[in-house]
């Protein structure tokens, strides 16, 4: 079982280099009780693509959220200022 959830979405933005790009990550659990890291990037507004790491631990996946959260970061991703939900 998760003890607290972990979401986190971030963008990387560039109009001169044509680049617009998102990354996001979550830590959920699965039906046969492992700790799952999903992994979602690509270009905004486009699918991307997925990766998941699977675990026994939840440390070791929140271990790994962390990692990849600071070298993302030290990339130039931010949190986006404004998120557009869609409504119907």
């Amino acid at each position: 079982m998760i003890k607290q959830p972990y979401h986190l979405y971030i963008e990387r933005a560039d109009a001169s280099k044509n680049m617009a790009r998102y990354y996001a990550m979550e830590i959920s659990a699965t039906l046969f009780g492992e700790v799952c890291l999903t992994r979602f990037w690509g270009r905004i507004g486009k699918r991307g693509q997925s990766k998941s790491h699977h675990f026994s631990q939840e440390k070791e996946a929140v271990d790994l959220f962390l990692y990849l959260t600071r070298r993302k970061r030290a990339r130039g991703y931010r949190p986006c200022k404004k998120l557009n939900l869609v409504t119907a």
